[in-house]
């Protein structure tokens, strides 16, 4: 049985998919968020009061950090190089960060419209180092939908 009345999904268990498929040797996702415009509108009421409403404005566009081990993936890499190159016919493809329950089942999508890829790092190299070498990427995204 999945998730109970009460329990919380564990930060362990997640996934990220481009475009239908999987990335393989995910190690972390951080700065995923939701922002909308907020506008005050200032009104006085019919008894002459001055009032204060806020109103919803215009979503965001965001950005989330994945860090992944640096692996021969020729899809992945493509789709960074794409983006680098302004490609973005090619570069600009829908994304989902998954959470997952302790059996594995997708409990909760964080789905990304038109995401690229706007910035790569690289772990440091150093001789002598015993150490997996990762790639820090960062994903910019037009829309966030959660389900």
């Amino acid at each position: 049985m999945s998730l109970q009345p009460g329990d919380a999904l564990t930060s362990h268990n997640f996934g990220l998919q481009i475009d239908g498929v999987m990335v393989e040797y995910l190690a972390e996702v951080s700065g995923l968020t939701l922002e909308q415009d907020v506008i005050t509108y200032q009104q006085n009421t019919a008894q002459g009061r001055s009032g204060v409403a806020l109103l919803p404005g215009v979503q965001k566009n965001g950005q989330c950090t994945v860090v992944r081990g640096m692996t021969q993936s020729a899809s992945f890499t493509q789709w960074i190089n794409d983006s680098i190159a302004g490609r973005m016919a090619t570069a600009r493809k829908n994304a989902s960060i998954i959470m997952m329950d302790f059996e594995d089942n997708p409990v909760k999508r964080y789905n990304l419209r038109n995401a690229w890829c706007s910035k790569i790092d690289t772990s440091t190299v150093k001789a002598g180092e015993a150490a997996a070498l990762t790639e820090t990427v960062t994903i910019v995204f037009e829309e966030l939908v959660i389900e």
